[in-house]
C-alpha cells in the first residue's frame, strides 16, 4: 500500500497545503514541522511558479514572494531532505506541469523519489494528458493524484477507475480561497468515486478555511485539504509562523476528527 493511502486509514486524514519558500526555506520547514507534530496526515509541498492558474490571491502572493526570494526546485529538495530529518508523514508536491517538464520529467521523478517524496499533484494537467507524467512518477514509486470538478460528471468514473493515491476533489469551480459557502454536491462527486473504485480515498479541497467547513466536508469525503487558510497564517506572522500554523492545523483536525 502506498504511504498516501496508508494517510487516510485512521479515521478522517486532514491534508495542509505549504508554499516552500514562503518568507524564506528554513521557515517552510519550521511550518511543516509544526503541521505534522499537530494532526497533519499528509503534506502538500507547493513549489512556486510564476503563473499558478488554479490559485486564489493568497498563494498567488506566497509563489510571488518565494520567487522574488530566489527559491529554486533544487533548493526545495535540499529543504525536503531537511523535512525528512524528523518528519515522516507521507507529502507530495503540488506544482505545474511547466515546472517538472523544464527540470526534466525523469530527472524530477527520480529526484523526489530519493528524497522521500510520495506523490505529485499538477492541477494543470488534465487526465486525459496524464501519460506524459504518470508512468514515470509509477516507475520511481510515486502516486499521480488526479483532480476532478465539479463539471467532470461521466469522467469521475473513468478517473477514480485509475487514480493513485487519492482522488483530489475540487469542491468549486474557479481559483481555491474562501467564498464563505460551498454550494458544490460533494456527496455526489464522492458517491460517484466510491462507485467506480470502492478503495480509493477522496480528499476534498478549495474554499475550506474553517473548523465547520471542514467538519461539513468531512461527513462527505475520506479527507479535506486546507491550503489558503494556512498560506495566510504564513503571509501574516511570516517567519514566526510556525506556531500558529500548529494551531490552525490542530484546531482543523479536531473539527473532522
Amino acid at each position: 500500500m502506498s504511504k498516501i493511502r496508508e494517510a487516510f486509514r485512521n479515521g478522517k486524514a486532514f491534508v495542509a497545503f505549504i508554499t516552500c519558500g514562503d518568507p524564506d526555506l528554513e521557515n517552510t520547514v519550521e511550518v511543516v514541522k509544526a503541521a505534522a507534530k499537530n494532526g497533519a496526515d499528509l503534506i502538500e509541498l507547493g513549489i512556486p511558479f510564476s503563473d499558478p492558474t488554479a490559485e486564489g490571491p493568497d498563494i498567488q502572493g506566497a509563489n510571488l514572494r518565494a520567487l522574488a526570494g530566489g527559491v529554486t526546485t533544487d533548493k526545495i529538495f535540499e529543504t525536503v531532505k531537511e523535512i525528512r530529518k524528523t518528519v515522516s508523514t507521507p507529502m507530495v508536491f503540488m506544482t505545474y506541469a511547466n515546472v517538472v517538464y523544464s527540470y526534466g520529467i525523469e530527472r524530477f521523478c527520480k529526484i523526489a523519489s530519493e528524497i522521500g517524496m510520495d506523490g505529485m499533484i499538477l492541477p494543470d494537467v488534465p487526465f486525459e494528458e496524464k501519460e506524459e507524467f504518470a508512468p514515470t512518477c509509477r516507475r520511481y514509486g510515486l502516486d499521480f493524484i488526479s483532480l476532478i470538478v465539479p463539471t467532470s460528471h461521466e469522467r469521475i468514473a473513468m478517473i477514480a477507475k485509475e487514480a493513485e493515491g487519492f482522488v483530489y476533489c475540487v469542491s468549486s469551480l474557479g481559483v481555491t480561497g474562501d467564498r464563505g459557502t460551498i454550494t458544490t454536491d460533494i456527496s455526489a462527486m464522492t458517491e460517484l468515486v466510491r462507485k467506480a473504485n470502492p478503495s480509493i480515498p477522496c480528499a476534498v479541497g478549495f474554499d475550506i478555511s474553517t473548523p465547520e467547513q471542514a467538519k461539513l466536508m468531512a461527513q462527505f469525503a475520506d479527507g479535506v485539504i486546507v491550503g489558503s487558510g494556512i498560506v495566510r497564517i504564513v503571509g501574516q506572522h511570516g517567519k514566526n509562523a510556525a506556531p500558529y500554523v500548529g494551531e490552525y492545523v490542530k484546531s482543523m483536525k479536531d473539527a473532522i476528527r
